[in-house]
């Protein structure tokens, strides 16, 4: 085998298995509808990357990875099958990468990108291979190629797909009620994670201030706790103190006292996401010191309170998009950030809004000002019968702005945002509106550059 393609290359999981494989030694390509900010670093490495979706590019290939937002009649998926072309899921292609080493798989409704991405960061000193699904800004990419048998990466419960990988290790940040389109209730989901768990191989480490996580870790042996607050947690962390932006902790394993942590990122979501982490650590044996210094200066993934701008006016792009996710980094933000807060929010599948829409109640009550953008659709038909207004007195904010347009979202920034904090949240394309209108505040001649940054 040689020739591997990736139809929806540009995707964040599979840009990083792209990239995985062609360290490999393989002749990678893909093909996808929109670039984004994964494309280039594709194309440096020599990857060809089709911008449209065509039969003809699946030609000649060998092997064909298919992104689980693909779906039946996409014309490459349909010429593969056509020319007796092997075709498998992106979750097939990691399990096969990641099933012959010592797997640490990252698995959650919320969270798991950050602490996969800070759990790679603290093992950076053992070169391990990383799959995860933002970019990491030590490595400057999603995705490395490492020489050790240590594979750090993603668990995707979305579709399933987590159920192809049998770690060694796996870590349960929560579970949560969403992907109802594709998991049909709540009960399917817990099923789903027992499974995962029945595959691990060694330890599971499991937050059990998720009561779901509670639920069905009943009966199981080879289970570590972490809690941010329980104390009769294997893990479990204390004398939590914010000043200045910086988060300082204790953390202990066992009763044992393991040092005091500082986190530079804001939120208490960040704290719990830190404590697995420091626990897988401490058994691949990197040194105290190394680890505090690696999360100290862990400054988050791509997309997870990504500050763009901070100046006059300060710029946040949050991926948040589920109501759990939006109360944590509202909560984040309210701990570091002294400036009004205003939430520019775009909504992420019909499905979603309508199988969370009671959640979103009260998700906002913290910010100043919430703007809603319209619902961004993901390929999905509004066959659910929901409506931007329907959101919004869900939400019941006192100030909440519905605009439709982009314009309008950067004429508001722009012309009345001195002193403000927008935090755009969403796993759309809003983040390419955040950074649409910092290349405008970036090219304005009429800012005071001896503005006071608070």
């Amino acid at each position: 085998m040689k020739n591997i393609y990736f139809i929806g290359i540009n995707g964040i999981g599979m840009s990083g298995l792209a990239k995985i494989m062609k360290c490999k030694g393989f002749e990678v390509s893909g093909g996808d509808l929109s670039r984004n900010y994964v494309t280039e670093e594709l194309e440096s490495l020599g990857i060809k990357v089709y911008p449209e979706h065509r039969g003809e590019n699946v030609v000649g290939m060998d092997l064909v990875v298919a992104s689980s937002a693909i779906k039946p009649g996409n014309p490459e998926l349909e010429k593969a099958k056509e020319l007796g072309i092997k075709v498998i899921k992106r979750g097939e292609l990691l399990a096969l990468l990641m099933n012959k080493e010592k797997g640490i798989a990252v698995a959650g409704t919320h969270g798991k990108t950050t602490t996969s991405s800070m759990l790679a960061s603290v093992l950076l000193g053992i070169d391990p291979t990383i799959v995860v699904g933002g970019i990491l800004p030590e490595i400057k990419s999603n995705a490395q190629g490492g020489s050790s048998d240590i594979f750090v990466a993603e668990a995707d419960e979305s579709d399933n797909s987590f159920l192809f990988l049998n770690p060694t290790w796996s870590i349960i940040t929560n579970i949560e009620a969403d992907h109802l389109e594709n998991h049909g209730s709540l009960e399917n989901i817990k099923k789903s994670f027992m499974q995962f768990m029945d595959q691990s191989k060694k330890e599971i480490l499991v937050c059990i201030d998720s009561k779901n996580v509670r639920e069905v870790i009943k009966g199981r042996n080879n289970i570590i706790t972490y809690s941010l607050k329980d104390k009769n947690a294997d893990i479990y962390c204390d004398n939590i103190e914010i000043e200045n932006g910086l988060t300082e902790y204790d953390v202990y394993i066992r009763n044992d006292f393991v040092g005091r942590f500082i986190l530079s990122i804001p939120g208490e979501h960040n704290i719990q996401n830190s404590l697995p982490v420091i626990y897988l650590g401490k058994e691949l044996n990197i040194p105290l010191e190394d680890m505090k210094k690696a999360i100290f200066t862990f400054k988050g993934a791509k997309r997870r309170y990504d500050v763009l701008y901070d100046k006059e006016i300060k710029i946040i792009d949050d991926y948040a998009h589920h109501p759990t996710e939006i109360r944590a980094t509202i909560q984040g933000a309210e701990t570091i950030e002294e400036r009004k807060i205003v939430a520019i929010f775009q909504p992420h599948r019909y499905s979603r809004v309508k199988f969370l829409m009671n959640e979103f109640e009260g998700a906002f009550d913290k910010v100043d000002e919430v703007i809603l953008l319209p619902i961004y659709s993901a390929g999905e038909r509004n066959e659910f019968n929901v409506t931007l207004e329907d959101l919004s007195k869900k939400i019941h904010h006192k100030n909440i702005k519905i605009m439709e347009n982009n314009e309008d979202v950067e004429n508001r920034v722009l012309n009345e945002g001195l002193k403000k904090v927008f935090l755009f949240m969403g796993a759309g394309s809003i983040s390419n509106i955040a950074h649409e209108i910092v290349n405008k505040l970036e090219e304005r001649k009429d800012i005071n550059e001896n503005f006071k940054v608070i």
